[in-house]
Parts: structure tokens; sequence; C-alpha cells
């Protein structure tokens, strides 16, 4: 006989629930969420674990590598999928919602989610940590521009970012009243964040150049560092997907639709997905079309559309269409084509 498992995940603790082939509830228990209980738990049950199944979440990454490495096959399900099965539940609790993950398991009712391992988790981690930095530095920027204008003084629109201590402190230093209110903050607060900043983005660019992957990504116009690094994370296998089409869908650069009868619209794109890697790659569109001056046939397409559609949806269909070149130079080892006849030399 098979048994399955289904388990709802908390921060701290979890619920498990085990039903056999014919759906009855054979176990269930609350445990704190650790590995190690659970495997012990499983182990005590005494009979062999087909599969254990959780919806994706916080803990998802670590139980699904933890359970794994103890010898257990385990899927982790699409959260959208889980909750609207479990949404049938008159009442929600814990233990319902271990058993009806119990019985989706048991059926194959779900959509696996990929678990990225550990390398694209780090890389994922640094873009992560660089952009948080980043945002607290215009946060204290922006603050102080703001503060500066009740004294009548207005910055310009656009200070490089290396050269906005300097600017600033010499207009605060001339006022004792600004020194003694703006002085604290611009020196140990934003002089420390856009030090850890500077560093931050020397990693990411560093660790981009060096990685091979990154390096062939880059021989597409208008992508940079973060642009590879963020793709490259995001996607981490290649091969999960059958098509490079597929690509833009997964980040959300394709367009919602409802039929149903004689209805079908298309709406605005789905947004779905990492909405980080979606703001890069439409940053590296924006660029190929007002930056890179370089011809090539991905501009000139770019170009046309940008003439008939505007110049927002052209965008939009470019960094599409870059996520599905870049996923196809990932898998061929290919570099980027300039023509559509001969690769750039």
């Amino acid at each position: 006989m098979s048994y399955f498992v289904g388990l709802d995940v908390a921060l701290r603790s979890l619920t498990l629930c085990v039903v056999d082939d014919k759906g009855r509830i054979v176990l269930e228990r609350a445990l704190d969420c650790d590995i190690g209980q659970v495997a012990d738990c499983l182990r005590t049950f005494g009979k062999p674990i087909t599969m254990i199944g959780f919806e994706a979440g916080t803990m998802s990454q670590h139980l699904y590598h933890g359970l794994h490495a103890q010898g257990f096959n385990v899927v982790c399900m699409e959260a959208r999928q889980v909750s609207a099965a479990l949404s049938a539940m008159r009442n929600k609790t814990d233990r319902n919602d271990a058993r009806g993950i119990a019985q989706l398991v048991r059926s194959g009712w779900y959509n696996p989610v990929h678990m990225k391992s550990r390398a694209s988790h780090y890389e994922r981690a640094l873009i992560a940590s660089r952009k948080t930095v980043l945002n607290k530095c215009l946060d204290l920027e922006n603050e102080i521009r703001g503060l500066l204008k009740a004294f009548g003084i207005r910055l310009p629109k656009a200070i490089k970012r290396y050269n906005f201590d300097r600017e600033v402190r010499t207009i605060i230093e001339a006022d004792d009243g600004l020194s003694h209110a703006l002085l604290p903050m611009l020196d140990d607060a934003h002089e420390m964040l856009s030090e850890a900043f500077v560093e931050l983005d020397r990693r990411v660019k560093m660790d981009a150049r060096r990685d091979p992957v990154c390096a062939r990504l880059m021989t597409v116009p208008g992508v940079g560092e973060i642009t590879a690094l963020s793709f490259k994370a995001a996607i981490d296998d290649p091969g999960r997907f059958r098509s490079s089409r597929d690509v833009g869908a997964h980040f959300g650069l394709t367009p919602r639709r409802f039929q149903s009868g004689e209805m079908d619209k298309l709406g605005r794109i789905s947004r779905s997905g990492d909405a980080g890697v979606r703001a890069s790659l439409f940053s590296a569109a924006n660029s190929l079309l007002t930056r890179t001056r370089a011809y090539s046939s991905l501009k000139a397409w770019a170009m046309r559309l940008m003439r008939s559609k505007g110049r927002r949806r052209a965008t939009v269909a470019l960094a599409r269409k870059l996520a599905v070149i870049m996923h196809r130079m990932w898998v061929d080892g290919t570099q980027f084509r300039w023509t559509a006849g001969e690769a750039r030399p």
C-alpha cells in the first residue's frame, strides 16, 4: 500500500498528515518545523512513504532540500493552486489544511515548483542586499531634499550618486541650524550606506563578469551585469523550460487572457514571477532602444514596433523577447547574433 504525506508549514511549527492510497487518514501530528523531527516521525511510522508534499512558502527551500537529503521523495506545490483547492473546505484549520494537502499529493492534482540550488540563492541574496541598501540610500537622499525645501533650497534633479554627499555637505555646513539637524544623518547613516552600496555593487559586477553564463548573456545589447546575474539566478536550470517562449510568461511579460464561451479578452501583462528580474529586463530593453547605437536586427524590430504600437508596448515586447533570446543563448551556448544571417565576430 502507498502512503502520502501532507505538511501544512508555518514559520516555527507544522502539521503532518499521512493518508493511504484510498484517501484514509492513518496518522496526524503537530511538530516543530524541524527536518529531524519530521524524519523521525515518518520513520517511526514504519511504512514506506511514496511522496511528501507541501505548498511553496518561506520554509519550503529548507524543508525540500533537508527531507530530500533524508531519502524522501519530496514535492513543493504551487501555492495558488493549493489555496484554490483548500478554499472548498468549510473550516480553515492547520489540521484541515494538512489533510487537504495530503489528498492533493495522493491525487497528483498539483503543479510542482522548481526548487533552486543554493548557489542560485546566494546570488539572489547578493542582488537583494544591493537593492535594499540602494533603496535606503535613496530614502535618505529624498528625505534630505524634502527637508531642505523648507528653507528654499532646491537641489538639482539629477545628482550623481557618488557626488551627492559632496554637493549637499557644502550647503548644509553653510548654516548652523542645518548642520545641527542634518549632518549626523549625512555623516553616520548616508555615508555608511553609500560605502556599503559601492562594495555590494562591486561584488555583483565582479561575480557577473567571472561567471561564463553571465559573460555570454552580456553580449546582448542593453544587458549588463545586474540583468545577467538576476536572470541567471532566477532561471537556475534552463532545462526546466520546454520552450524558450515559456520564459517570458514565467516572468509575467505576457498578457492575461480571459476566455468563456464567445468572450475572449486579452488584458495587460500578468506581472507574475520575479518582479526584480522583470524590472531588470524592462530596463535592459529601454537601454537597447534609447542608448545602444550599434545596429542589430533586434533593435530594428523593436523600432518598427515602437512606431506602430508606442514606446511602452514596444519596450515590454522587447523585454519579453530579450528573455527568450537569453534563455536560448544559455541552452545553445551561443553568442548574440547582431544580424539575422551571421553572428558578430
